[in-house]
C-alpha cells in the first residue's frame, strides 16, 4: 500500500499554471490520506534563467522600469507561495542527493518530458534517473511543443519503460508515449481540473468589476480588436493579469498565485492564449476564447478536442460575431459532461497507481 508520495514537477516556475498544477496535485493526494510532498529540486542556473524571463517575459522586448518592479514583486509573491507548499528537503537538480523514503514518485504534471523546454529540457531526473523509490509513475505529464511526429530517442524510451504506470494530459504526448512504449497510455485531466484549487478568501481582486480577464501575451492585433469590441459594447473593462497588454484597460502585473485564482474565478469572461487560462475558465465555468500560440498549440488544442470545446480555440478566420457569442456564454453541458467523464477516468487511474 502506498503511503508516501514524492511529486516531481516544475514547481519553481514563476508561472501561475505551473504553481497551481503542483499545488493541486499534492493537495489532491493529501486529501486521499497520503503523505504527499513536492520533491524540492534546486538549480542556480535554472533560477537565473527563470527569473530573467519573469522580469522580462516578452523578450527580446525589455520591461520598462515600472513594469520590471511589478514583475519583481510578482516573483517575490511566487517565492513566498512556493515556500509554503509541502516540500521535501532541498536537493540539487543535477546532483545525487535526492531525498529517499517515499513509496512512490509521481512525475508530472506540466511539460516534464519536453526535451525542447528552454531550461528544463533534457534533465534526466524527470525521466526517473537518480530516483531511489519502490515505484515510479506519471500523472498528466506532457511533452509540450515537442511534436509526436519527431519521435523519441532510444535512451529516453528506455527511461520511460521504468515507469510502472504512465498517464499524460494531451493527445500529442499520448502519441509520443504510445509509440515509445508500444502500448496505449492513459489520458488524464490536468490537476487543476481534477482537484479544484482551494482559493483563499483574502485573495485580492481588481477594483473594476465586472471585468474581462486577459491572460497571456503576444496576442495578434485581430484578437485584441475582437476582444476590445466585445468589451466596449458591454462597457466591461479588460484587465490583463501577470503581463502587460497595452490594449487592456488596466494591468495587474504583480498578482500572486492566490490573486490569480480568485481573479479568474470571478471574471465575467476570459480571453487567453495560455493552457491554464483555458483550464481556469473551464474550472469556473466561465465564457472564454483562446488564441493558441505556436509554443502552446499542442496542449491548448488537444485539451479543447478532448472536452469538445474546439470552437473556443479561435483563429484569424473566426468572425467577430462568433467570438462575441463565445464570450457571452460559458461552455455547455456537453463540455461539462466530458470533463466529468475524464475526471472519473483520472480517478480510476490514480486508484490503480496508489493501490
Amino acid at each position: 500500500m502506498i503511503r508516501t508520495v514524492g511529486v516531481l514537477t516544475f514547481h519553481r516556475c514563476i508561472n501561475y499554471g505551473s504553481y497551481w498544477q503542483a499545488r493541486c496535485l499534492v493537495e489532491g493526494l493529501r486529501e486521499r490520506g497520503l503523505q504527499a510532498y513536492i520533491l524540492d529540486h534546486r538549480s542556480a542556473r535554472i533560477d537565473r534563467k527563470e527569473w530573467r524571463c519573469a522580469l522580462h517575459p516578452q523578450r527580446p522586448a525589455l520591461s520598462g522600469h515600472l513594469d520590471a518592479d511589478r514583475h519583481a514583486a510578482k516573483v517575490r509573491k511566487f517565492l513566498r507561495a512556493i515556500s509554503a507548499l509541502p516540500l521535501s528537503d532541498a536537493f540539487g537538480l543535477e546532483g545525487n542527493c535526492i531525498p529517499q523514503g517515499h513509496d512512490l514518485v509521481l512525475v508530472g504534471s506540466d511539460e516534464v518530458w519536453n526535451l525542447r523546454h528552454p531550461w528544463y529540457g533534457g534533465q534526466p531526473l524527470f525521466y526517473g534517473d537518480g530516483l531511489s523509490t519502490g515505484r515510479l509513475a506519471s500523472y498528466a505529464a506532457s511533452f509540450g511543443n515537442q511534436n509526436a511526429s519527431d519521435g523519441l530517442g532510444k535512451d529516453w524510451c528506455r527511461r520511460l519503460r521504468r515507469f510502472e504506470h504512465v498517464s499524460v494530459r494531451d493527445s500529442n504526448s499520448k502519441r509520443m508515449v504510445d509509440e515509445a512504449l508500444g502500448r496505449s497510455t492513459t489520458l488524464v485531466l490536468d490537476p487543476c481540473l481534477q482537484f479544484a484549487p482551494h482559493i483563499k478568501s483574502e485573495a485580492a481582486l481588481p477594483a473594476d468589476w465586472p471585468y474581462l480577464a486577459l491572460y497571456g501575451h503576444g496576442f495578434t492585433g485581430q484578437f485584441g480588436r475582437a476582444v476590445r469590441l466585445w468589451a466596449d459594447r458591454r462597457s466591461i473593462p479588460v484587465v490583463s493579469i501577470g503581463y502587460r497588454n497595452d490594449w487592456a484597460d488596466s494591468q495587474w502585473i504583480d498578482a500572486g498565485p492566490d490573486d490569480f485564482a480568485a481573479f479568474m474565478a470571478n471574471a465575467t469572461a476570459i480571453a487567453t492564449n495560455f493552457f491554464h487560462g483555458c483550464v481556469f475558465a473551464l474550472l469556473n465555468q466561465r465564457p472564454y476564447i483562446c488564441e493558441p500560440s505556436s509554443y502552446r498549440s499542442n496542449k491548448v488544442c488537444d485539451l479543447a478536442q478532448a472536452i469538445g470545446a474546439d470552437n473556443r480555440v479561435i483563429s484569424k478566420e473566426t468572425p467577430a460575431g462568433a467570438i462575441a457569442a463565445l464570450l457571452d456564454a460559458p461552455p455547455g453541458r456537453n463540455v461539462a459532461q466530458r470533463i466529468a467523464d475524464l475526471r472519473r477516468a483520472s480517478s480510476e487511474y490514480l486508484d490503480r497507481v496508489l493501490h
